[in-house]
């Protein structure tokens, strides 16, 4: 591996483990917007009806033992709208530049339109809130990027719960076929916690059954700062645990009521 790339590793594994021990320590309340992003996880909440929430970030990614293959997202938006209390529209678009070996390509990425339905809310007796997504792959991408003419699909059950008043976990399990072989197993957990009424982090193990054979896992860790409140601002990392990866990503959500 690179110099380069080495010091970047070497300063990733020293943030995760301060998050890691941050996340441990710190036990404060903190009030924040509902995001879908920086972390894997899916939250389990929509956004209101009537509502338009988008959440935007740029990052990096490199992959392969010698990162031969490389991304750079410029951006990756979600637009998520409220049509009712329980339910949402989505649609995700990005600018990609993707780099294999000598080759390098920039364009758009084939779209993705979608739903999430909240299908339960936490009681007293019932303490998880419950939702379901489900995401339509649009082959309509830049020639080079795109999956072109096959669609494909991409599905989680999203369920989250507060272990106290301080902590909270969502889990997402899902599969995605994308039109050929036998689709990926995918699934995630994030333990998110509090420093103040601005500052959230998180911890994250995740990961993909691909083809239901290759099994590749990964963890990643980021926080939230509430600039007001209704505009977010992130950052996040993570690394691969059974293969070579390592990403960062830098972002922003801003929640636009109905009035």
């Amino acid at each position: 591996m690179p110099a380069e790339q080495k010091k970047i590793a070497k300063m990733t594994s020293k943030y995760f483990y301060l998050l890691l021990i941050s996340t441990l320590t710190y036990n404060l309340s903190f009030a924040q917007i509902i995001t879908d992003r920086p972390d894997q996880t899916e939250s389990s909440f929509t956004v209101g009806a009537g509502n338009l929430q988008i959440e935007t970030g740029f990052g990096f990614a490199y992959e392969g033992a010698d990162a031969s293959v490389s991304q750079l997202l410029t951006p990756s938006s979600l637009f998520r709208y409220g049509i009712c209390e329980k339910v949402e529209l989505r649609l995700l678009t990005q600018i990609e530049t993707l780099k294999i070996g000598d080759q390098n390509v920039t364009g758009m990425s084939d779209f993705e339109i979608g739903t999430k339905i909240s299908l339960f809310s936490a009681t007293e007796t019932k303490p998880f809130d419950v939702a379901f997504l489900s995401h339509l792959r649009v082959p309509r991408g830049s020639s080079e990027l795109s999956y072109y003419p096959k669609f494909g699909s991409i599905n989680k059950l999203a369920i989250s719960h507060d272990i106290n008043s301080e902590l909270s976990i969502g889990y997402n399990v899902g599969y995605n076929y994308f039109g050929e072989n036998n689709g990926d197993f995918t699934y995630s957990v994030a333990l998110g916690a509090g420093v103040n009424d601005r500052v959230g982090i998180y911890i994250e193990p995740y990961g993909e059954w691909v083809d239901f054979e290759d099994f590749k896992s990964n963890i990643d860790a980021g926080f939230t700062y509430l600039v007001n409140k209704d505009l977010q601002l992130d950052f996040s990392f993570g690394t691969g645990l059974n293969h070579r990866m390592n990403y960062t990503s830098i972002g922003c959500s801003w929640l636009i009521h109905q009035n």
